[in-house]
């Protein structure tokens, strides 16, 4: 018997667990770990990380999980890592010390930067090298911020031949190995604004702008292949195969088997990630989306996926419990939207902080539109579930209209995907079956699947696609009048929303 771990460095906490390859293996009990995250706030819009915590927590997740699988005499054939995307960490390689806080996709601090260069008329060179949009939420310019004089106002990471500047996996990768192996996948490298995903390399021209040194940055490798192997020196067992690495919206899409030109998966979290595979070609810069690299194999072979970022879906819901105390308890909301066969009119645009994919809107604000007399907490509470379901239909339609091509059907997963009701409206406004996924932990089961094909444990992504297990599906209603009608109301409360705090009234 074997087993795989899929080390999940998440942006709240990290999780080590356990996969089994066996068929059905995964019903059994879970092998797991957790440990929470401390998020540091030093100022409005600044959100840090402690990479010595970051990697703490990984080791102390890992042992714990080896140790369980060796009571239960389970060996352990791969390790596999997904993590929080374009987080930046920047050591010292001889000491292994971080220079500074790890700082988080979340931050905010060079968004003066970011229109600067859109102002210098750098974009279009960002668009065709990386498939992304110049803003703080890439690695690039908070690379460019740790390594600014604090002088003038930067992190003051100094610069040298000892300097290490990359992404959470590299940053485990490198202390795995006991500071062997400096590397990281083209999946987190697509995501830096300094990697070129048609020529699957560093651009020297991106890094030359942003100032950050091409011999500071990892090795980009194939995100399943062997990295390394773990050191006695990292306090785990020594030898274990490190042979998967993706960000973790990439290892969801690779967890939900999605491996066919077109198929497509949405993450309903605190927002939503929808990512759709367009194949072996990287397509051009779509307004309202971004190009990614979705991985590389060991072959060399490397998929692209188009990718839209929903910013509020299973917020809202926090938003009606915490904020508005229209319900006690999240698990309550499809109970009571399901008391009521529609909205009544009513709309709910959550656009607290401005509006994602496909509309790129940061001035937009949420509204509730449509109420009258007889509007209830239940017509609210469904038309904030109706708001999951239509921005990701204007996400996955712009997709269509990008890839020239209709998607089969939609895998789900994340918390609000449970709720059944939100995935027949899904199945509904997208005319397709919506299929929800067994494992609601897509991202650590992507993690292991690149591991295990890297190591034979599966020989192709035909027997990874078997292992996929299906919890769910919901068809659509054939009364498609009915809910393109919904969503023409829905995008006229889109309308009303956009533009909002730049008008002065918000």
């Amino acid at each position: 018997m074997t087993a795989l771990i899929a080390i999940d460095a998440g942006t709240t906490g990290v999780r080590s667990r356990a996969v089994f390859p066996e068929a059905g293996s995964n019903a059994r009990p879970s092998v797991s770990s957790y440990r929470e995250l401390t998020q540091y706030f030093p100022q409005p819009g600044w959100v840090e990380h402690d990479p010595a915590e970051i990697w703490e927590s990984v080791r102390a997740t890992l042992l714990d999980v080896v140790h369980a699988l060796d009571e239960l005499h389970e060996d352990v054939a791969a390790i596999g890592i997904t993590n929080q995307r374009e987080t930046v960490v920047a050591w010292d390689r001889r000491t292994g010390q971080p220079y500074h806080r790890a700082i988080v996709w979340q931050d905010r601090r060079t968004a003066a930067r970011c229109d600067a260069l859109v102002a210098a008329g750098h974009l279009p060179l960002v668009r065709a090298r990386t498939g992304l949009v110049l803003d703080p939420y890439f690695t690039g310019t908070k690379a460019e911020w740790l390594l600014t004089p604090a002088a003038e106002g930067g992190g003051g990471v100094p610069v040298g031949p000892d300097l290490a500047i990359g992404t959470v996996d590299a940053w485990l990768i490198w202390h795995l190995t006991g500071g062997e192996i400096f590397a990281t996948d083209a999946s987190n490298a697509s995501r830096t604004l300094l990697y070129d995903i048609r020529d699957r390399r560093w651009s020297d021209e991106l890094c030359a702008l942003l100032g950050v040194p091409v011999s500071a940055l990892p090795d980009v490798r194939a995100s399943s292949g062997r990295f390394g192997v773990t050191s006695d020196r990292c306090g785990a067992p020594a030898g274990i195969p490190i042979s998967g690495v993706a960000g973790d919206q990439q290892a969801a899409l690779f967890g939900q088997a999605c491996f066919s030109e077109g198929s497509t998966k949405n993450t309903y979290g605190t927002g939503s990630f929808v990512l759709m595979n367009v194949g072996p070609v990287c397509p051009p810069p779509t307004e309202g989306l971004l190009n990614t690299v979705a991985w590389t194999l060991a072959d060399g072979t490397t998929t692209y996926a188009l990718e839209g970022a929903i910013f509020v879906t299973g917020a809202a819901i926090q938003w009606l419990r915490d904020g508005l105390g229209l319900i006690g308890a999240a698990a309550d909301i499809g109970p009571l939207a399901s008391t009521v066969t529609d909205s009544g009119g009513v709309v709910v645009v959550p656009a607290f902080t401005g509006l994602g994919s496909p509309w790129w809107d940061p001035y937009a604000r949420g509204l509730v539109a449509g109420i009258t007399r007889g509007s209830t907490r239940a017509h609210i509470a469904r038309a904030a579930i109706e708001s999951m379901a239509f921005q990701t239909r204007d996400v996955v339609e712009a997709m269509t209209r990008a890839a020239g091509r209709e998607i089969a059907d939609l895998r789900v997963d994340g918390g609000a995907s449970v709720l059944d009701v939100l995935l027949q409206m899904q199945a509904d406004q997208l005319g397709v079956v919506v299929r929800r996924s067994a494992d609601q932990e897509t991202t650590a089961l992507g993690a292991a699947y690149l591991a295990g094909l890297a190591e034979g444990v599966w020989t192709s992504l035909d027997e990874v696609a078997a292992a996929w297990q299906q919890d769910a599906e919901f068809s659509p209603s054939e009364d498609r009048a009915a809910a393109d009608l919904a969503h023409q109301l829905w995008l006229t409360g889109v309308e009303r929303s956009r533009h909002w705090a730049s008008e002065g009234v918000g």
